[in-house]
């Protein structure tokens, strides 16, 4: 694994692993709030142990703890702080994969809870930088300008049936619009709330599996 390091080019304190036996694909995880870019790598390998990994570490603090976007409240968020996170971590990405070589067609998102509700806007302003995601307990970030063409863009989205903090209908309502735009969904309710299960894992690394990418 590279160090963690604050690179003046790409603007964000990150890491990065190579991908091995031959993948094509990255996957850019999305710690939560107060975590940072060590946290997901873990899930990052059992996901797919041979996919590079980008982590990269939210630059908003909220009571001195990293997130990506700024809210006013739970599930009240600021949009516009939203909007130009989105695009300066897209523009991350794009930076990233120049850098370190990697296609920039073959990132898949992963994130749980709000760091599900940047990749999902992601997908929803700049669709450019994913080729795909999985989303745990996501919610309709926001509502884009212009649909945007998610055509061959492939997600996972799991969300919890008795989530007290996403409801349900929010979430059906991601569903709805981002199937609208044209992208492949494969939706897994669980009888659950808002925690996420090693079942729900082991759903997303088989469905990352037949999505291609991994050898």
């Amino acid at each position: 694994m590279n160090e963690t390091k604050l690179d003046s080019d790409l603007g964000f304190i990150h890491r990065f692993q190579p991908a091995s036996n031959g993948s094509t694909r990255t996957l850019l995880v999305l710690h939560g709030t107060g975590g940072d870019e060590s946290d997901l790598i873990p899930l990052a390998k059992i996901l797919d142990k041979h996919a590079a990994i980008l982590s990269p570490r939210g630059k908003t603090l909220e009571s001195g703890m990293p997130r990506f976007f700024r809210r006013f409240a739970e599930g009240v968020f600021d949009i516009e702080d939203l909007k130009f996170r989105t695009n300066e971590l897209a523009d991350f990405v794009a930076k990233a994969s120049k850098k370190y070589e990697f296609d920039p067609k073959s990132v898949t998102a992963v994130g749980y809870s709000n760091r599900a509700n940047i990749a999902a806007s992601m997908l929803l302003l700049r669709p450019e930088a994913l080729s795909g995601a999985i989303l745990f307990r996501a919610m309709l970030p926001l509502e884009p300008d212009k649909l945007p063409d998610l055509a061959g863009k492939r997600i996972f989205l799991s969300a919890g049936k008795y989530d007290p903090i996403v409801p349900p209908d929010n979430t059906r309502a991601l569903v709805e619009l981002l199937g609208k735009a044209g992208a492949s969904i494969t939706e897994n309710w669980e009888p659950s709330s808002h925690s996420l299960s090693q079942a729900e894992v082991e759903k997303a690394k088989l469905w990352l599996r037949q999505s291609g990418g991994e050898k």
